[in-house]
């Protein structure tokens, strides 16, 4: 019963090991310049439009679909998902907790959504783990754990 209503909220959680400490990883979410280059789900691209590393500070970003992808739908415009981040909570190098606003038009996709990242040292490496709750009604919840396995896979090959 928990597992339907924390469903019906909008809520994923996503886990994968990768071979870097918890310090490099902790880097590798409060970088800019990484974030532009991991963050981005697939084919899409990322950009930093400002950074602020403290907590109450946070960072701008879009994430702009690849012209080639003919079912693009972005949040922000056709072809891109902008969103603002706020910082809530940095432990380093273990957790971080974002509050995460997309810049749309469309009420499907207003709210702040709540990433919650920890990163725990576990055989020579880290479990990775994202969390996300209170995922606007227009982000299907299967959508965002696909993108969200993509991107720790773009993180994983960062780092390694």
């Amino acid at each position: 019963m928990l597992m339907a209503e924390a469903r019906s909220r909008g809520s994923t959680h996503n886990s994968r090991w990768i071979k870097a400490t918890p310090e490099a990883l902790y880097r590798a979410f409060t970088d800019p310049v990484a974030l532009a280059t991991w963050m981005a789900p697939g084919d899409m691209t990322g950009e930093v439009h400002s950074f602020d590393h403290r907590v109450g500070g946070g960072y701008r970003m879009s994430l702009y679909y690849p012209l080639t992808d003919t079912s693009a739908r972005g949040k922000t415009s056709e072809r891109e998902d902008s969103y603002t981040s706020r910082f809530v909570e940095l432990e380093p190098p273990r957790r971080i907790v974002e509050a995460i606003t997309f810049a749309s038009a469309d009420p499907a996709f207003t709210g702040e959504m709540i990433m919650e990242i920890t990163l725990e040292a576990e055989n020579g490496g880290t479990m990775v783990t994202m969390t996300f709750k209170d995922i606007p009604v227009g982000i299907r919840p299967e959508d965002n754990e696909v993108g969200t396995e993509s991107s720790l896979a773009k993180l994983a090959q960062y780092v390694e």
